[in-house]
Formats: structure tokens, C-alpha cells, sequence
């Protein structure tokens, strides 16, 4: 009797299996059927010579972008081997410039490239070798950490941070990640690329459904210039009046924006201080200067930009004492490294070192004055650092002492 009931529990475990493996199967055959197939892509879009155009001019943007990213980030965080030079003025505002426009020449592009491979990546099996495996988790690491890249540097532009970590080093971290997966994909893919830009083309044929190579490839260009054109005022100020997108402009007090205010820092009341001190310490001594001593040494006027990590820059009149001065009158002499710390005692850039390079430089200031008007406390009153060629958040406000390195 027991062995009676044993069985039929077998048999009903038995009828179970089989029932669920028949279900499994049919909503493998039902998703198969959605998986989209090589066949049914026939169109311009999807041929290796378009792939391989796109993905040329895709991996140019991300060059670009990859090598002005690193250059940021060592003006930030230089090595001791690193050297940044302070002219040309622009030179900065040129780089960041081109670092964030090609990131955005890269978004249309990178959807553009996934378009034209987009039935491919479902093609069964879905790994047929070794090198295919390579190349299919190079494409899977690729637009991970390429959609990370852009969607993050889009919002740190837009200086809207929904996550916990900090921006820079992570964003660092991972552009490594993706330009080595660029590499490891054209690597794999070189055959296929040198013989889809090479060759000669095929006798027409009668064109699939959708646009054609030449559309398609017409569209991304001129999708990824409106981008380009819609964002550049940033950076390009002949660009300002036309760039619709443009997120930073000539508007904000003094005619400069600010992207750090004075009641964010917590320095509202150390900055109005009747009491206020400049210390400035050098191997003779320390020295401190009055507001008003500041004002009675030679004062320097020049015309330089300021330009953020974020992309944006804008060129304005700054007055005040040159460091090469200000280093004199404490007893010291133009280039050596300064350390500058600001009142600020919360923020993440609170204390930076200008260089050498930058402290012998003439137009580096340590400005007074704006636009002909007083420093106004969001940007940097009682003074603040203006220096040639140099990231905006090195460009520190609100200083309260220097220290020659």
C-alpha cells in the first residue's frame, strides 16, 4: 500500500515536470518569435559600412573626449611630473569645451551605432567562439560604461547629482573602463571594420524598408550637430545667441554665473568681517594684509575667461594684485607653489595650490574687482584667485590665506 502511494506520487511529480517543461518550451518558441531577426532588418541602416562610419566617428568623440577628461583631472589632481602651462589664457576653456561638446556629439552617435548592430545583438547562439565571446562582452561593457559616461556627465552639467557617490572619481574611474572596451571591441572587430570602409561598394540593389545608408547616415550628422550647435554657446560665445540649450550664459550677478554661493559655503559672516586678515606666509615670515592695504598695492587689470568642469565659460574684467606683486611685498619671489585656502571650511575645493608656472605669470591675480565693480560676496568678496588656463573650481574664493610651498 505504501509502495502503491509512492508511485503515484512519482507519477504525479512526473506529470508535473512534464507539463512545466512544455510550458517553458512554448514561452521560449513565444519569445524566440519576438526576438528580432537579421531578415527582417533590410534596410540601409543596418549595414557593416554604416556600422563601421558611425562607429569610426563614434570612437573619435569618445577619444576626445577621453584625452580632455584626463587632462581635467590631472590640472585637479596633478602628479608631480604633470605640467600645465597658463597661456595660452584659453587654453582650458578650449579643452573642457571640447570635452563636454564631444560628449554630447557622442550620445546621437552611440544610439545611432546601436540602431545599425540592433539585430544583432540577438542573434543565437549567442556566443559562437572565443573571440565572439570577447567581442560580446566588449559591447555589453562598452555601453554600460558609456551610457554611465554620458547620462552622468549630462547631469553633471546640469549640476543635478541624484547619487551618493562623488562625481569626479567615479566618472573618472569608469571613462578608463570604457575606453578600454573601445579598444578591446575595435580590436576584435578590425577585420570587419577595415573591410567595410575598403572595399567597394556593392552594385545597387533594391532598398529595404527605411532610409537608406546615405539617409541614415545624412540624419545622424545632422542630429549630432543640432546637438552640438544646441549646447555650444557654452563655450563658444559666437554660438550664444543661437544655442537654445545653452546652460550657462553671460547672465548672473556681475555678468558671470555662479555655481557656488556664498550662503552654500557658510562664509557670509567671515567674509564681511571688518577684521578680515589676508596671512601670507612665506620662509621670511608671515605677513597679513587689510582689505585696504590689498587695495593700496599696484593693482593689475586684465581680461580673462573662467571656465567650469561642467563646460561653460565666460570671459570677464578682473582687477586686483598680481601674485607676482603680492609675493614681493611678503618678502618672496614669483614662481614657487602657493597653497590658497578660502574661508570656506565645507566644500571639497576649500584649498587649492597654484603653481609655479601660474604665480610667475603676470595675469594671475588675486582679484579685487569685476566687471569695474567690487567683488560681490557670491563670487569671491573679499578676493579670490583668477589665474590664466586654470579649471574654475581652482579658482578659489573667499581667501583667507597663502602659503608658499
Amino acid at each position: 500500500m505504501k509502495r502503491g502511494r509512492l508511485a503515484a506520487a512519482w507519477h504525479r511529480l512526473d506529470d508535473w515536470v512534464t507539463a512545466a517543461q512544455a510550458r517553458i518550451g512554448e514561452r521560449a518558441r513565444a519569445v524566440d518569435r519576438r526576438v528580432p531577426k537579421t531578415e527582417q532588418f533590410k534596410g540601409g541602416a543596418h549595414g557593416e559600412r554604416v556600422t563601421a562610419r558611425v562607429g569610426s566617428l563614434l570612437g573619435f568623440a569618445f577619444l576626445i573626449c577621453f584625452v580632455t577628461g584626463l587632462l581635467s583631472h590631472l590640472i585637479q589632481h596633478p602628479p608631480e611630473w604633470f605640467f600645465w602651462p597658463s597661456r595660452p589664457v584659453w587654453l582650458y576653456r578650449v579643452t573642457q569645451g571640447a570635452h563636454v561638446l564631444s560628449g554630447i556629439a557622442a550620445i546621437p552617435l552611440l544610439l545611432a551605432k546601436l540602431w545599425s548592430v540592433y539585430p544583432k545583438l540577438f542573434e543565437r547562439p549567442l556566443v559562437r567562439s572565443v573571440p565572439h565571446a570577447v567581442e560580446r562582452l566588449s559591447i555589453l561593457v562598452l555601453s554600460g560604461a558609456a551610457f554611465f559616461e554620458l547620462s552622468s556627465g549630462l547631469l553633471n552639467v546640469a549640476q543635478n547629482y541624484p547619487w551618493n557617490f562623488y562625481f569626479p572619481q567615479v566618472h573618472y574611474a569608469v571613462a578608463w573602463v570604457a575606453i578600454g572596451s573601445v579598444f578591446v571591441h575595435v580590436a576584435v572587430k578590425l577585420p570587419v571594420i577595415r573591410r567595410a570602409l575598403t572595399r567597394q561598394p556593392r552594385p545597387a540593389q533594391p532598398p529595404g524598408p527605411g532610409l537608406s545608408r546615405r539617409g541614415f547616415l545624412a540624419t545622424t550628422g545632422i542630429a549630432t550637430g543640432v546637438a552640438v550647435l544646441a549646447t555650444a554657446g557654452a563655450t563658444v560665445p559666437a554660438l550664444r545667441n543661437i544655442s537654445g540649450l545653452s546652460w550657462r550664459s553671460d547672465k548672473g550677478t556681475q555678468k558671470l554665473p555662479v555655481n557656488r554661493t556664498a550662503v552654500a559655503a557658510q562664509v557670509t559672516r567671515t567674509a564681511r568681517d571688518p577684521g578680515w586678515r589676508l596671512s601670507v606666509v612665506t620662509p621670511a615670515g608671515t605677513r597679513e594684509f587689510s582689505l585696504a592695504e590689498l587695495r593700496s598695492l599696484p593693482q593689475t587689470t586684465v581680461d580673462l575667461p573662467i571656465a567650469c568642469v561642467e563646460g561653460w565659460s565666460q570671459m570677464a574684467t578682473w582687477r586686483g594684485i598680481s601674485f607676482a606683486d603680492l609675493l614681493r611685498a611678503a618678502g618672496s619671489s614669483p614662481g614657487v607653489d602657493v597653497r590658497v585656502s578660502s574661508l570656506e571650511k565645507t566644500g571639497l575645493y576649500g584649498v587649492s595650490v597654484l603653481p609655479g608656472e601660474h604665480t610667475a605669470d603676470p595675469l594671475t591675480l588675486l582679484a579685487l574687482e569685476l566687471n569695474g565693480e567690487v567683488l560681490n560676496l557670491d563670487h569671491g568678496y573679499p578676493c579670490r584667485v583668477i589665474a590664466p588656463s586654470r579649471p574654475g573650481v581652482l579658482q578659489t574664493k573667499w581667501v583667507a590665506k597663502l602659503e608658499v610651498l
